[in-house]
């Protein structure tokens, strides 16, 4: 029997420059085939862009859009035009801050609509204070940065998380499995097991799941302890913990942990730890203004020359050269989202010179 709700659900779907081409389309298809499983225009969704104009994805494609996002805020709350949720599809760079979006972020969920956020465009949502206190999945490489600005936010690097009226993926095909949800909610679970057929998905992620394997792992992993391990490992990145205590909080002795970081990862625990820590500044460093030696502290390094070593003896260049060569690279403009990126900041010069 379906439980079939009273409404049927409509998706604004804004599109940020530089979005991701793949999760955008992942979140449509999963409506798209709900529909089809169904035999009924159940799902709508209207894409939407600052200007009413198509957008540019990160892979270089652009995507044509139904309305402008003033048109779009117009709509709030008017009979069968308003929708129930709200999408900010973001990309792998979050963008400066967008007062219209902000505006209409905030109606949005005043209005009691669910507010979704796809990879950066959970950064849209934070800068609001809307994600304050709640639990939201961020994308690894933009984790370290996002828990800097937004330490009021619950962030954790799963595939998805469904926090209330908060839903927020770190990307790619996790945008499918958390629209997926969308269809559970309003079905059964059966209706939503035929999606997957017909999407061929062989697997379905439920919130919280992993978005990624360990680091160094080139196999999925099936041993409890170590997991467990890895996870305190993520969680104190800044204060590292003795690995006895971690031993010691899975029953295993310390012998057992590193012979199980041997055979299923190749490294020793120690290394594992550094190279996680490592991992973690170096994106810090490419992708946040922070000085080295507060990265450094972030990480948990005891000072800025222990960290230097670590760092160029593991990358080949110190934290300084590093930075350097991601800013030059952005200067330089390689890759479809600096153009996007270049748009943006005349956008946001040009709001500002405008004194709106």
């Amino acid at each position: 029997m379906l439980k079939i709700k009273a409404a049927e659900r409509l998706f604004s779907l804004y599109l940020e420059l530089g979005f991701s081409l793949q999760a955008f389309s992942s979140a449509v298809e999963a409506l798209r085939l709900a529909n089809e499983v169904l035999e009924s225009e159940i799902y709508a969704w209207r894409v939407v862009s600052d200007d009413g104009h198509p957008v540019r994805s990160s892979c270089g494609l652009t995507i044509s859009v139904d309305t402008s996002l003033k048109e779009e805020r117009g709509l709030l709350g008017k009979t069968g035009w308003s929708p129930s949720v709200a999408v900010i599809c973001g990309g792998s760079h979050p963008l400066s801050v967008n007062r219209a979006l902000h505006g209409w972020l905030r109606e949005c969920r005043a209005r009691k609509l669910c507010l979704v956020g796809i990879a950066s465009g959970v950064f849209s949502i934070a800068q609001t204070g809307l994600a304050d206190g709640r639990r939201c999945a961020v994308h690894w490489e933009q984790f370290p940065s996002f828990v800097e600005q937004f330490p009021c936010v619950a962030a954790v690097q799963a595939a998805y998380e469904i926090d209330g009226d908060t839903y927020s993926c770190s990307g790619g095909d996790a945008a499918f499995d958390m629209f997926l949800q969308f269809v559970k909610e309003d079905y059964e679970s059966p209706i939503a097991n035929r999606v997957c057929e017909k999407a061929t998905a062989m697997t379905v992620r439920e919130p919280g799941d992993r978005q990624r394997l360990p680091l160094h792992a080139g196999a999925a992993i099936n041993h409890d302890a170590l997991l467990k391990i890895i996870e305190q490992m993520e969680r104190h990145i800044d204060e590292p913990v003795a690995l006895e205590d971690m031993a010691a909080s899975s029953r295993l002795s310390r012998r057992q942990v590193e012979r199980i970081f041997s055979k299923q990862i190749g490294r020793s625990p120690a290394r594992y730890y550094l190279e996680m820590r490592l991992e973690r500044a170096h994106l810090l460093i490419l992708n946040s203004h922070l000085p080295i030696v507060e990265i450094a502290m972030a990480c948990g390094f005891v000072s800025a020359s222990h960290f230097s070593k670590a760092y160029r003896e593991n990358y080949r260049l110190t934290p300084r050269e590093a930075r350097s060569e991601a800013i030059e690279r952005r200067r330089s403009g390689h890759g479809t989202f600096a153009a996007a990126q270049a748009h943006e900041n005349r956008r946001t010069s040009n709001w500002q010179g405008s004194g709106t």
